[in-house]
């Protein structure tokens, strides 16, 4: 680091800059509004105006966003809706680098703000949550509170537009009295570097694409669906298909084959696993061969005795009454696998109900490859000890809660799901400030469970850890 600056002409930090914060009535660019926004003009380090203005969204503030904010649905209702400003907004925008805070979420309620007034609106982006990054690596957090700590910073009210935008003009003052022109310009470049996209896809794709968790799906020729994948950023992660287009020919082939692109935000990593397990579960897209299993599940259940085992289908809930050993696609997976683990610890396959009762010793024994329970030589409940001892890192965890639980998630921007589970079965995920307030609290109440699914299972054994705390009983009528 260095002090002085060297200007030359193509000194990105000294050009013509528009700091720009929004609040707003939640985290989505689609579903919700702007309720304040502030911009701050710089050039040559130096501030040129500044304007700011509440926005009447149109919508209910939710209670949640009242009290970090500060803005009520009293203050916006004399306010002018967004479409009365985009004139101003657009104007004041104009020919100016957009710099923000977690620069996609500004930038992407602008522009939805803007195309619902019918314009469309790009600009050369710079996020300074990915410039400090990039220029202080060492440091734990970038989020714009520690910002203001780390830098010495002032701020007047955190989470209202203009102190926050004002917060951020004084930052790039202070990046360019810090950093020579050159460094701190190829730090600009570098956060704000565009990928590129295959000419079959719309370039907004870019700009459009959340940094966010969830679940995008790609579109062949006649609307196909040919491809469905999870990701904790959107963004990174679908772009990432397309950058590495010229790496390996899975990338290659979904480049050369999609023709649109569709995604879901989710609250986290949780949401959007399970979404994406239901989707490639029941659409079957052409590229996903993971988590493309058949509608049946089966399992062995082992009797306390331990000598025979049951093929058990798992329709519902995983059993309580027995033990349950392993998931297995079909019956003939599930005997292949048993008779492997048989033969290869000398179990009895005739014990087990692998091979038909007969006479004298099984075929096993005579070959050594049977420790003798079907003779007698090896007790049958040594038999059954051996074989739950085995089988146990197959074995089903049993569901601990009476009835249904919720499990709550949310996003760093606030965007709260409750994914309702009960015996290990996904019912579905409810969208809202408080599960006893939505919308769709009655259809998740009554909703059949579609039987049970591996690969939510699996999935839930990891999140539903003892004593989680951000659970709680989900009633049913």
């Amino acid at each position: 680091m260095q002090s002085g600056r060297t200007t030359s002409s193509a000194d990105l930090a000294a050009g013509a800059i528009a700091f720009v914060d929004v609040e707003t009535t939640g985290g989505h660019p689609a579903w919700h509004r702007i309720t304040e926004i502030a911009i701050v003009a710089m050039r040559d380090g130096v501030t040129e105006w500044e304007w700011s203005s509440l926005v009447n969204p149109g919508v209910t503030i939710p209670p949640s966003i009242q009290r970090l904010t500060g803005i009520s649905n009293e203050m916006v209702l004399a306010a002018p809706a967004f479409g009365a400003l985009a004139d101003e907004v657009e104007s004041r925008l104009a020919g100016r680098r957009f710099v923000a805070h977690n620069a996609r979420f500004d930038y992407g309620f602008v522009r939805a703000e803007l195309r619902r007034c019918g314009r469309r609106f790009s600009a050369p982006l710079t996020c300074t949550v990915r410039l400090s990054r990039d220029l202080y690596p060492e440091a734990a957090r970038h989020n714009l509170d520690s910002i203001i700590e780390r830098h010495g910073l002032e701020c007047s009210s955190r989470h209202r537009a203009l102190p926050d935008a004002q917060v951020l003009a004084q930052l790039w003052q202070r990046l360019r009295s810090t950093w020579p022109a050159d460094v701190l310009d190829a730090a600009i470049e570098r956060v704000g570097r565009r990928p590129s996209l295959p000419a079959h896809l719309s370039a907004d794709l870019i700009d459009d694409l959340p940094e966010a968790a969830g679940v995008y799906r790609f579109y062949g020729e006649g609307d196909a669906l040919i491809y469905v994948g999870k990701a904790k950023n959107l963004r990174e992660r679908v772009l990432g298909h397309f950058m590495g287009a010229t790496r390996d020919s899975k990338s290659q082939r979904l480049a050369a084959q999609t023709r649109r692109i569709e995604w879901t935000e989710t609250a986290g990593e949780l949401g959007a696993l399970l979404l994406e397990s239901r989707l490639v579960r029941e659409l079957q897209p052409v590229y996903n061969r993971r988590l493309r299993g058949g509608s049946e599940t089966w399992t062995w259940l082992v009797d306390d005795a331990g000598g025979a085992l049951k093929l058990y289908e798992l329709a519902g809930p995983v059993p309580q009454q027995a033990d349950a050993f392993g998931l297995y696609r079909s019956v003939r997976q599930a005997k292949t696998a048993l008779t492997q683990l048989a033969r290869d610890h000398k179990l009895c396959l005739r014990v087990l109900g692998l091979e038909a009762a007969g006479k004298g010793s099984c075929f096993a024994y005579q070959v050594g490859r049977c420790a003798g329970a079907c003779v007698g030589e090896e007790p049958i409940a040594r038999h059954g000890l051996r074989l739950k001892l085995l089988l146990a890192p197959l074995k089903l965890r049993s569901w601990s809660h009476t009835g249904a639980v919720a499990i709550e998630e949310t996003s760093a921007l606030g965007m709260r799901h409750w994914h309702v589970v009960e015996g290990w079965q996904y019912l579905g995920t409810l969208v809202a400030d408080e599960p006893e307030g939505g919308r769709d609290l009655a259809s998740l109440r009554d909703a059949p469970a579609s039987g049970f699914d591996a690969d939510a299972y699996r999935i839930l054994c990891r999140y539903l850890k003892p004593n989680v705390r951000n659970l709680r009983p989900w009633p049913k009528r």
